[in-house]
């Protein structure tokens, strides 16, 4: 299964992504700004979905609106 982020590239397990869209996370306080960078990111079994940590709360995020880092 390939998972793909906003641009194409490839998604891995243990990559770092940026957000590119300012998000609310729904559920929580958290708002995640554009250009806020998550590391170590964990594959679901969805290819649109990645399970990630931020502020000590594990979460899933669509991949349409994060871009892998370089």
């Amino acid at each position: 299964m390939d998972v793909k982020d906003s641009n194409g590239t490839l998604l891995a397990d243990g990559d770092s992504v940026l957000v590119n869209k300012t998000l609310k996370v729904k559920g929580s306080q958290i708002n995640l700004k554009m250009g806020t960078v998550i590391k170590n990111i964990r594959l679901t079994d969805s290819p649109d979905e990645v399970e990630c940590r931020v502020d000590k709360s594990v979460i899933v995020l669509k991949t349409m609106y994060l871009k892998k880092k370089n």
